[in-house]
């Protein structure tokens, strides 16, 4: 049937918008917006303002088939619903002008067999348009899914080649590399800066350099350790550095050891490092390193059996590394074997005399040994090796106080200079607390270990097994804090 043939089926008048709005099952205000940008024939009744309008829906649906349809073929199929129901009028419904009466006519003449044949002959031809809408829908739809499901076969092509095919380190970034691993194994603030300077080289030439990416990460969790760069410039360094080497290559043990150590000193998330550290040794058994970390968490848990373990395994497979030997005489230390402890780190002092740690711990164990010479000496080669001011201003006040007033003049000297320094906001809290501790002023001790767990200092990860804390155990404020922390009660 052409336009020129007229519908077969009554013409309807629609008297309202509401009533034009329905016919297309949209609401007034979009009709109303076809009638301006579309050319949605309405007309309006003369004299009866912008508001008393009608249309027909002859016209409504020559308008359909024309090009100024609706924004989707929702509307059409609406509308060719509408307008077949629209075929017969309700029960009851008042006659209107004369399109409105022969309408009901035609609908109740159901024995006059020339408009049964052409109400048929219309009906078989709207069913026609509104199958050809519904089948196009479909193939779009169709389309849509093959379009999309070919594309995420070449892009599951694509990752299955790129993981198929390992990458190929640029010589150039290996040698930096190598450069950073040398420097980084001899843990001085210099040669760790120095490291840090040639794995970024490495991941600058090779940014897909994922071992790279393992030792800037490694550096930056030490920096706050062996140098005096903040922890909060230190351990977010290490965290996105690791995090970005998971994501090159999640079979990478170092990078999960280190996120172990930056979920602990730097989360405090207990589970998440216990988690990270289980993952890195089980994908590199024989890594030293995930052993020596992941045997200075447990230590800090107070779960010395088992840190005595994994610091064995770590020396056994590097026996010559200093690291693994100072943090085995402190290990030895906490697990009252004195004397091996000392003579460990003496060892190691010995050999390596700028490497800090040795100095570090056996300054703790000469001043619980009330061997305070000994003390003294240990402290400030830490603080000149630290190339730290702060330490070096507190070693010279000790050093002055024991001349004149023995262990309680050192002591008073050392809190008088921690407080100055803790007032401009170079000295920790948890410092502090460890000096009234030993001075046996608890309440005080115990007012700093709670600002230090407030400002969320990393040195309070080790009250669980401070030995300048010991005279806090008892103390139900010390084990709140403990729980607090997450750490293991003692």
């Amino acid at each position: 049937m052409t336009p020129s043939e007229g519908h077969p089926v009554a013409n309807r008048r629609l008297d309202t918008w509401k009533e034009i709005g329905a016919f297309f099952g949209r609401d007034e205000r979009t009709v109303k917006r076809w009638e301006v940008t579309r050319g949605l024939p309405v007309h309006r009744v003369p004299g009866g303002g912008r508001a008393n309008v009608y249309a027909n829906t002859d016209e409504l649906i020559e308008w359909l088939k024309g090009k100024n349809v609706p924004e989707d073929p929702a509307s059409v199929t609406m509308a060719v619903a509408n307008s077949q129901l629209q075929l017969i009028p309700e029960a009851g419904a008042v006659e209107g002008n004369e399109t409105q009466r022969d309408a009901v006519a035609g609908g109740r003449r159901i024995g006059d067999r020339r408009e049964a044949a052409r109400a048929s002959s219309a009906v078989s031809q709207w069913h026609k348009t509104l199958y050809a809408v519904v089948v196009l829908a479909i193939l779009a739809v169709v389309g849509i899914l093959i379009v999309t499901r070919r594309n995420s076969s070449l892009r599951a092509a694509r990752m299955a080649t790129s993981a198929s095919v390992p990458h190929v380190i640029d010589p150039d970034a290996k040698q930096f590399y190598l450069k950073g691993i040398y420097y980084f194994n001899k843990r001085t603030p210099e040669t760790l800066n120095q490291a840090v300077d040639f794995f970024t080289q490495a991941v600058v030439r090779d940014p897909q350099y994922a071992e790279a990416y393992v030792g800037l990460a490694d550096c930056y969790n030490l920096l706050r350790e062996y140098s005096v760069m903040p922890a909060a410039e230190a351990y977010p360094r290490a965290q996105a550095a690791a995090k970005r080497a998971v994501a090159l290559d999640d079979s990478l043990s170092g990078a999960h050891s280190s996120l172990a150590f930056v979920y602990f000193y730097w989360s405090w998330d207990v589970a998440g490092a216990q988690r990270e550290f289980d993952r890195a040794i089980e994908l590199d058994p024989k890594s030293e390193l995930a052993h020596h970390w992941y045997a200075t968490f447990l230590l800090a848990l107070g779960r010395l059996p088992e840190s005595r373990q994994e610091i064995d395994k770590a020396q056994q497979l590097e026996p010559m590394s200093s690291a693994i030997l100072a943090d085995k005489g402190l290990i030895l230390f906490h697990s009252g074997q004195k004397e091996q402890a000392i003579a460990l780190l003496k060892q190691v002092e010995s050999t390596e005399p700028d490497f800090l740690s040795p100095h570090n711990y056996l300054s703790i164990i000469y001043f619980l040994q009330g061997d305070y010479p000994q003390y003294l000496t240990e402290s400030r080669k830490s603080a000149t090796l630290l190339h730290d001011e702060r330490r070096l201003a507190i070693a010279a006040a000790s050093e002055k106080g024991f001349a004149s007033g023995g262990r309680r003049g050192m002591l008073d000297a050392i809190l008088k200079e921690q407080m100055s320094l803790h007032e401009k906001g170079q000295e920790s809290a948890y410092s502090l607390a460890e000096t009234y501790a030993q001075l046996g002023q608890k309440k005080e001790a115990l007012d700093n270990l709670e600002n230090s767990y407030q400002k969320r200092e990393p040195e309070i990860l080790s009250i669980r097994i401070d030995p300048w804390l010991g005279s806090l155990h008892d103390q139900a404020r010390y084990r709140e804090l403990l729980a607090k922390i997450g750490l293991p009660p003692v």
